[in-house]
């Protein structure tokens, strides 16, 4: 299983900073943010940061993310399937695979058939932009009471419903926990079908009261990691994990230590990389 940085992790940090800590630490793979690979962009090609990348030993997995894409106005609207294509182009040129995208607000008095109707249409639509540069869309719910799909159960409903393989899903252990997901859902999913996996731990408080702000390290908290692991060993998913913590105590911490740290507890948590069990499919 390949390990990626995401870029929240060490979110004060610059793109290039991002690369250089992530290197040293010895990741395989790097999750771009967003903001921060447009401000790297400003000064930079997208050919000079595939390289840039390259000398690192780095691949880049997802740029990380376009956010609301459903229930929104048409002006809205509009501005995201203009990201969608800038991002897609870009990500051809320093050939990442996913741009990860994360559903709207709950809109109000919306049943399940709503949200899933809503997101299968935009899903399609945004899809039909990236395809043609070769990328995919990968699909994250959120667990906060206020997103429109909250749970794995309805976020994979959405995306069998849109039946494309470009189009997959993003479990983020954090949301995974919050939004009240079931390891059923996960049971019956198919492995081609999840993209992207986030880890990261919590501390121990109500689920009504966490916010990303008490994300911690993996292994550090309450979060079922373990059994998370378990359930994606039996359906023979062994793609890669990417950490992602949004803690601001983190970020004002040095991000050759955090990822250091950060890459540590993972590999600890799921018995991966130098922590691997002989013969584990986790390796």
């Amino acid at each position: 299983m390949k390990i990626a940085l995401n870029g929240a992790t060490t979110m004060h940090a610059d793109l290039e900073t991002d690369i250089r800590a992530a290197s040293a630490a010895g990741f395989d793979l790097i999750e771009l943010w967003k903001s921060k690979l447009l401000r790297y962009l400003d000064g930079h090609t997208p050919a000079e940061l595939k390289a840039t990348l390259a000398d690192a030993n780095l691949a880049p997995w997802s740029i990380n993310s376009i956010e609301h894409i459903s229930f929104r106005t048409d002006e809205d609207y509009a501005k995201i399937k203009a990201e969608c294509r800038q991002l897609a182009e870009i990500a051809m040129a320093v050939d990442c695979p996913y741009i990860v995208v994360v559903p709207g607000k709950l809109p109000a008095g919306a049943s399940d058939d709503d949200i899933i109707e809503g997101s299968v249409k935009v899903l399609n639509e945004l899809a039909d932009i990236a395809e043609p540069f070769g990328v995919g869309l990968a699909f994250e719910f959120l667990g906060q009471t206020d997103c429109s799909v909250q749970t794995l159960d309805l976020a994979k409903k959405i995306v069998e419903r849109v039946g494309r393989k470009s189009v997959g899903l993003v479990i983020d252990s954090f949301h995974f926990y919050a939004g009240n997901s079931t390891f059923e859902a996960i049971d019956t999913l198919d492995p081609e079908k999840l993209f992207i996996f986030h880890i990261n731990d919590a501390e121990d408080l109500p689920k009504e009261t966490l916010t990303d702000a008490e994300r911690l390290y993996p292994g550090e908290g309450i979060l079922p990691l373990a059994e998370m692991k378990r359930r994606f060993d039996s359906i023979g998913y062994t793609k890669m994990v990417s950490i992602e913590i949004f803690r601001p105590e983190y970020w004002e911490q040095d991000p050759f230590e955090v990822a250091k740290r950060a890459k540590e507890a993972t590999e600890r948590v799921l018995s991966i990389g130098k922590n691997a069990v002989r013969g584990s499919i986790g390796q």
